[in-house]
């Protein structure tokens, strides 16, 4: 863990925010290209990415702000948390998405941003999912968002070292290192859901939130944060989160199966024969 800045007031946390962004970006213009989509397509995708990212990171930074209130009682603009951002993100992309595409095509006889309306989704969940990936390694060197702390080494447990600014060892103590954890489950994630994608599947982004949304509830116990009481008592606003990401996925995946039962020819009963 080095959260000390490396030159011009740049930290490793942030290095590796600039890397997620980078390899989002790539992933969607390789991707895009495989699916075939027309310039357009990848123009509108690519723009309303940009703005939910920049509205995304303050949305982010909004709930942070929020969790730093509910624990301590003052409002202050320090960190960032992930589903701040994604919620926040996820809801400027939507609209930017169908707004703006219904401009873009209004005049054209056929509609790109529709008829490819869930591919384009599968291919935002796994750029989301590798820049996530790489904000949680950021976490690790900027040694936030881990885990439970002990003053003796257990099991899944790394040594937490706690440096003055003259490079003197304060103290040492162990914690869960769970921005490793889930930065190693984000990226099998990107693999399985990337395989999905290539292949034409329509469900990558209900299974993405499913998938997300079962780890970080169990990840949480993991954690050492708190960040106030939830509407349940017995959890916490990230699990909380998570069983509603679940349950919006489980709710979106049964929606794409009895769109593909209806869009299915009838099967024609056997012909009878005299």
């Amino acid at each position: 863990m080095y959260p000390y800045d490396l030159f011009w007031g740049i930290t490793l946390y942030d290095i590796f925010i600039i890397l997620g962004l980078c390899a989002a970006v790539g992933v969607f213009l390789f991707y895009a290209d495989k699916r075939k989509f027309d310039s357009n397509l990848q123009v509108l995708v690519l723009a309303d990415a940009a703005a939910a990212v920049l509205l995304g990171f303050g949305a982010a930074m909004l709930m942070q702000a929020i969790y730093n209130y509910i624990e301590s009682g003052v409002f202050e603009w320090n960190g960032m948390t992930f589903y701040g951002g994604f919620v926040g993100g996820a809801a400027v992309f939507l609209a930017g998405y169908f707004g703006a595409g219904h401009l873009l095509y209004r005049k054209a006889e056929s509609k790109p941003h529709l008829e490819n309306a869930f591919t384009v989704f599968g291919i935002v969940s796994c750029c989301v999912i590798v820049a996530h990936a790489f904000g949680r390694i950021g976490c690790l060197t900027a040694g936030c968002c881990h885990g439970a702390v002990y003053e003796e080494y257990r099991p899944f447990t790394v040594p937490l070292l706690h440096i003055s600014t003259e490079n003197k060892l304060i103290s040492k103590e162990y914690t869960v290192p769970v921005q490793l954890f889930e930065a190693l489950f984000l990226f099998a994630l990107f693999a399985v859901l990337s395989y999905r994608v290539l292949k034409g599947k329509q469900d990558v982004l209900p299974l993405y939130m499913i998938c997300y949304g079962v780890w970080r509830f169990a990840i949480e116990f993991a954690r050492a944060d708190e960040r106030g009481e939830t509407i349940v008592s017995f959890l916490t606003p990230s699990q909380l989160v998570a069983v509603l990401l679940v349950l919006g996925g489980i709710a979106f995946y049964v929606f794409l199966i009895l769109r593909k039962r209806k869009a299915s020819p009838p099967s024609s009963p056997p012909s009878s024969t005299v």
